[in-house]
């Protein structure tokens, strides 16, 4: 094999690190942001193995995951997930050891992520001329991927539980406050050519608070505004439908049928 085709060989094993956006992809999504919200505070309250114990076994596993997801030469349904799932449940971690280890106010630490989200872009940005998805083909852009990514979680935490506790909202009203503004971000997309990358990465964001405002309506008591489903019965329940989705997608491949960009750079 020549140097050109080797090269050729592992940009083309690169292509297809990240699912097809499709129904599945914003399902499995929101359950596993609802996920991260429950399963963190499982651990933590209900196991009793506390904050920094939960942080580090978490981290180490993510750890673990990932490494897997940057050895596998194209996206695998089961791998990607569950690096998802991890990475939704450390991103909860930051935002409460800022919040209740530190005592960072939730007012502080949401502009904070959102700074480090946005500097996490720009720097992507400049450095491979496109924030898509569908560019993730290197190590370096999957890098950036998946920093975004827990910069998201982290952002959704600590909005979400600033717009729902801190300003008092509530959860179910904070899912629904959340679901209207994924709405508006689909209907500019749809109808105002709002850039599909742009709008891509806003119902990202947005998906995290929604989640994490939906697990906290489900597990939290009657009595702080919730539905009293504990967090056992909430993570379990979502981890099943996240584990039943994943299984028919690695069957069907439904979710694979993307083409890569060109390796130009563009921003749409």
């Amino acid at each position: 094999m020549t140097t050109a085709q080797a090269s050729s060989s592992r940009t083309t094993s690169m292509l297809l690190k990240v699912p097809e956006v499709t129904i599945w992809f914003w399902i499995i999504k929101i359950l596993a942001t609802t996920v991260g919200e429950t399963c963190a505070d499982f651990l933590n309250e209900n196991l009793g193995l506390g904050l920094t114990t939960t942080t580090i076994v978490m981290t180490a596993l993510l750890a673990g995951a990932l490494v897997v997801q940057f050895r596998v030469r194209r996206y695998v349904p089961g791998v990607y997930w569950l690096a998802v799932v991890l990475i939704s449940i450390v991103g909860t971690l930051v935002t409460d050891n800022l919040t209740d280890r530190f005592g960072v106010s939730l007012k502080l630490t949401t502009p904070l992520f959102a700074v480090a989200l946005a500097i996490t872009f720009v720097v992507w940005y400049r450095s491979e001329g496109t924030l898509s998805i569908h560019s993730i083909r290197t190590p370096k852009r999957e890098a950036f991927y998946w920093l975004a990514i827990l910069f998201t979680f982290a952002l959704g935490t600590a909005a979400g539980d600033l717009i729902a506790e801190t300003y008092n909202i509530g959860y179910w009203k904070s899912a629904l406050l959340f679901g209207a503004a994924i709405g508006v971000v689909a209907a500019a997309w749809r109808w105002a050519r709002l850039n599909a990358i742009a709008a891509f990465w806003m119902a990202y964001i947005l998906t995290r608070p929604l989640g994490a405002s939906i697990g906290d309506y489900l597990s939290q008591p009657r009595s702080d505004g919730g539905l009293g489903l504990g967090t056992v019965g909430t993570t379990f329940l979502f981890l099943g439908a996240i584990l039943a989705i994943v299984v028919y997608l690695s069957l069907s491949h439904v979710d694979e049928g993307f083409e890569a960009e060109p390796a130009s750079p563009a921003l749409s």
